[in-house]
């Protein structure tokens, strides 16, 4: 099928507002390590899916999967090897307390159990998020998204409370003690309701709000006023995880705090459906005691080889080295482009995820999104893959596979300066 019968059959089939990149949808069908190709054999340099995160059809990953698929696949109720093998590797990127897992198929499934425990270890249901994240797609979960909330939600929304998002732009607050005074305000409403606190969430690097830039421990004082409250700190690292901040392997680990759960999802199986969390011991008793919890799917014998193989490209490839170098190069680089392009108001990076924040002008920071749709589709169609996120939708996320090479950034700085001598050529 062309393209036009392709987009025509999913809204026959799927239904209205089923999502695609771009204006002009790609139809891609191969992929090898950071090229993407299409339909008619046009090859696109992929800076944007952290679901490949050790490469598209990684050979270790794909032969992990095949070899396991051709032996067994069950789910977990059966005893196999590879649950607590792949189980105690994760928990020992973790260390310390968090050395219980629990596995399922989706990050929304993890962010889910993450707020029931929460609840069962306070007895209470109030839940902090920031008004610029994301972090799923069940009922509850999709209440914490204030651009995506579902029109119905079962009156859940009732129990969630939004803070400002961080903006090292627009915000001065160099050492995250407005943030956490903030949290501490909602804190105290959510008590006054009679629904009370049970849990703050966030991604720690903030990463749909922009990523913007913090000094570490920055997310140190809203810990203290959750931990002061008697709540849980849960950290999303669906897309901050597996080594892509670069100097740590996690990073809550570069924000210097310690959370009662961390949730994964996206990148952990390199394309292959598998997610999951790590927890205290005590905060997986109380869950497993409270409620009756099964996944089918979660954590089988196929999940697991494709999630382990992950780990061990990572460690034998020094993956995590090369997010924080080749992140470093990639800040310089777009620095460089900030001097000669003012529309350029901060260039932000943070090990293996790195952009731009486009601004029509630097002084009143009016943000410049439509700007940034067109360079997300001028770039796609110069055969460059990225997107954009944040509060103001402009600001360029560059996130790609953490085998992402000097060569590949090069490439991707010299086609985004190409690009924005076109549509901006003004100094």
């Amino acid at each position: 099928m062309n393209e036009a019968e392709l987009i025509e059959k999913r809204r026959a089939l799927l239904g209205p507002n089923v999502s695609t990149f771009y204006e002009r949808p790609l139809h891609i069908v191969k992929g090898e390590d950071v090229w993407l190709w299409d339909a008619d054999g046009r090859r696109y340099l992929d800076c944007y899916n952290n679901v490949p995160h050790v490469g598209h059809c990684n050979p270790k990953v794909v032969e992990a999967i095949c070899s396991q698929s051709r032996q067994l696949n069950v789910h977990s109720r059966y005893l196999h090897e590879n649950l607590v093998r792949y189980t105690e590797r994760l928990t020992s990127t973790h260390g310390g307390e968090l050395s219980n897992a629990l596995l399922t198929c989706t990050g929304s499934e993890a962010n889910d159990i993450a707020l029931r425990m929460a609840e069962a270890m306070t007895g209470k249901r109030g839940v902090i998020a920031t008004d610029a994240t994301y972090h799923g797609n069940t009922s509850l979960v999709s209440q914490l998204s204030t651009g995506n909330a579902p029109k119905y939600g079962y009156g859940l929304d009732q129990y969630v409370r939004h803070v400002e998002a961080p903006d090292s732009l627009r915000i001065d607050d160099p050492q995250g003690l407005r943030f956490a005074a903030r949290v501490q305000e909602q804190i105290a409403g959510l008590e006054r309701s009679g629904v009370g606190f049970a849990a703050l969430i966030v991604c720690p690097l903030f990463l749909n709000e922009g990523f913007p830039t913090q000094a570490p421990g920055w997310l140190r004082p809203a810990e203290r006023v959750v931990r002061e409250a008697g709540g849980l700190l849960i950290c999303d690292e669906v897309q901050s995880g597996f080594g892509r901040s670069g100097s740590h392997f996690w990073a809550y680990q570069k924000q210097g705090v310690t959370p009662d759960v961390v949730t994964m999802g996206k990148p952990m199986g390199n394309g292959y459906p598998v997610a999951g969390l790590v927890t205290r011991p005590e905060v997986m008793e109380r869950f497993r005691g409270s409620y009756r919890y099964f996944n089918t799917f979660g954590g089988n014998p196929v999940a697991c080889a494709a999630a382990m193989a992950v780990l061990e490209e990572i460690e034998q490839r020094n993956l995590q080295a090369n997010a924080a170098r080749i992140g470093a190069l990639a800040a310089k680089a777009l620095t460089g482009l900030s001097e000669q392009h003012g529309v350029i108001g901060d260039v932000r990076q943070s090990g293996m995820v790195f952009g731009v924040e486009f601004l029509k002008d630097r002084t009143t920071l009016e943000p410049a999104a439509a700007l940034a749709d067109q360079v997300v589709n001028a770039m796609r169609e110069r055969g460059v893959l990225l997107s954009k996120l944040g509060r103001h939708k402009n600001t360029l996320k560059i996130r790609p596979p953490m085998t992402f090479s000097e060569e590949h950034l090069g490439l991707l700085v010299q086609t985004l300066g190409e690009v924005l001598a076109e549509l901006a050529p003004q100094t």
